[in-house]
């Protein structure tokens, strides 16, 4: 038996060796295969994540190779400490599509959808399966800080994704409006970064309260993007950032030059790269939809994808753009903070969520946007330690970036990450005030989100009866006519 469990481990150490580009490429297409995809199309998933894995570990290598000095040296000349650079979302799907867990999260995920679905308490079916790796880095922080205790992190995983698709289904009439979908469209997002949507609720309903008159001050955000037009790319944010970066840290002009560069080339390929990972795990998200369908059928579905179904809207960028410098400053002067906005710069994992809830106004947008941005740089401080010694104990950690620096991501969800450290804590040490401030915190962080489930329901209420009566307006002119 010993034998047996010494010949499993080692086979276990050997396969984790191989990295996360090749432990994945083997996963993906040994599990489309069991969802019965063909084997054609199971081998191009999972060379497609192998290839965009890869590729974000370069980009990640890329930027951090060329900003480390400078960094270093903006540390040293300005007295700022920003030691943690944050590098975006992609470090965290490294990490997480390099780990066993996140299969395991991503099943009882599945399960859990498949339960809520069957009892009618969902009409969504999330197949944004890569997406998941957003709700196994808040399974994989538990597990760390509460020495492995995988009961509570799959309670908290399986809360979490609940809320995921509840909100998917009360955002639905709010995303038919936004992007002019019949009522008949199915598409829908179920995206975790989503969930900030209930504190963004809160800002707006106070600015209700208090300056409701901005909105007479509104402005089309296409038409500013059309005016901005390159200026506001990714190209030239990363150019920016790098100008700004290499100056402060007083390099030569050589080095700003090359900062500057290097940076517009990486902000532009992190969403180019970006958009390799969705058509990776297509096959198997296709198989899985295949499944569930057959046994649900005569059901209405909301099937959800990813966030960009909103990227077509000119707010998100618009405010996007605004909102960059704003983060930028607010890092340097936020006490607490410890992170240098760098692979995050562009807050898209906030501005979905200020689009639903202000339906599109630029003004409350960038207001609620800019009060919320420490929220971010503070949990991005907070998992710093974390997400580093993960990196380096599964032989990701980004080149460039000197032994003992500490990496992060502002652009994660702040509140589930925040209460996940404190769970954790709690658990692993029993602590009575932990477990009293565990239970405040979990009891308000789910009130607050009932209150916004019930607000958007008035809100989706208010959005029909609103239709119903210029239909009816229209057929009133039409027969007079």
């Amino acid at each position: 038996m010993l034998y047996m469990f010494e010949a499993l481990n080692t086979g276990f150490n050997f396969f984790i060796g191989l990295g996360a580009p090749a432990m994945m490429f083997i996963v993906i297409t040994l599990l489309s295969l069991l969802f019965k995809v063909s084997f054609s199309k199971s081998i191009e998933g999972g060379i497609k994540m192998a290839i965009a894995l890869t590729g974000m570990s370069a980009i990640i290598s890329l930027l951090t190779s060329a900003f480390g000095p400078a960094l270093n040296s903006f540390v040293e000349s300005t007295g700022v400490s920003l030691s943690i650079t944050d590098l975006g979302w992609a470090p965290l799907a490294v990490i997480t599509w390099g780990s066993m867990y996140t299969l395991y999260f991503a099943l009882v995920c599945i399960i859990m959808n498949l339960i809520m679905l069957f009892t009618s308490s969902t009409q969504t079916l999330n197949v944004d399966l890569f997406n998941i790796w957003n709700i196994s880095i808040i399974g994989l922080i538990i597990l760390d800080y509460s020495n492995n205790n995988i009961f509570i992190t799959t309670l908290f995983v399986v809360f979490i994704y609940a809320l995921m698709l509840i909100n998917a289904d009360v955002m639905k009439p709010t995303i038919n409006k936004l992007l002019d979908y019949e009522e008949t469209n199915i598409t829908t997002t179920a995206h975790p970064s989503l969930l900030v949507a209930p504190i963004v609720m809160i800002f707006n309903k106070l600015i209700d309260i208090c300056i409701p008159f901005i909105d007479k001050y509104d402005f089309n955000a296409e038409i500013l993007n059309k005016k901005i037009g390159f200026w506001g790319s990714k190209f030239a944010i990363g150019v920016y950032l790098g100008l700004f970066i290499g100056l402060l840290g007083q390099q030569s002009p050589q080095e700003i030059f090359n900062l500057a560069f290097t940076a517009g080339v990486a902000l532009e390929l992190f969403a180019y790269v970006g958009g390799w990972f969705g058509p990776a795990i297509e096959p198997l998200s296709d198989g899985v939809t295949t499944l569930m369908s057959k046994h649900l059928r005569g059901r209405k579905l909301f099937i959800a994808i990813d966030w960009p179904i909103l990227a077509s809207r000119a707010e998100v960028w618009a405010v996007a753009n605004i909102l960059a410098p704003i983060l930028l400053i607010i890092a340097m002067i936020l006490p607490g903070n410890q992170v240098l906005p760098l692979g995050g710069i562009l807050l898209t994992v906030l501005t979905p969520a200020l689009l639903i809830v202000t339906k599109g106004k630029v003004i409350r947008m960038t207001i609620i946007g800019t009060i919320m941005i420490p929220l971010f740089l503070w949990a991005a401080t907070l998992i710093a330690n974390f997400l580093t010694s993960a990196s380096i104990a599964m032989n990701s950690f980004p080149a460039g970036l000197s032994e003992g620096q500490l990496f992060s991501s502002v652009d994660s969800d702040p509140l589930e990450k925040m209460l996940a450290v404190l769970l954790g804590k709690t658990v692993s040490t029993m602590d009575l005030t932990l477990i009293l401030s565990s239970i405040a915190a979990l009891a308000a962080y789910i009130l607050m989100f009932i209150w916004y489930f019930k607000q958007m329901k008035k809100d989706n209420l208010k959005a029909t009866e609103l239709n119903k009566s210029s239909h009816i307006k229209n057929d009133v002119l039409k027969v007079s006519k």
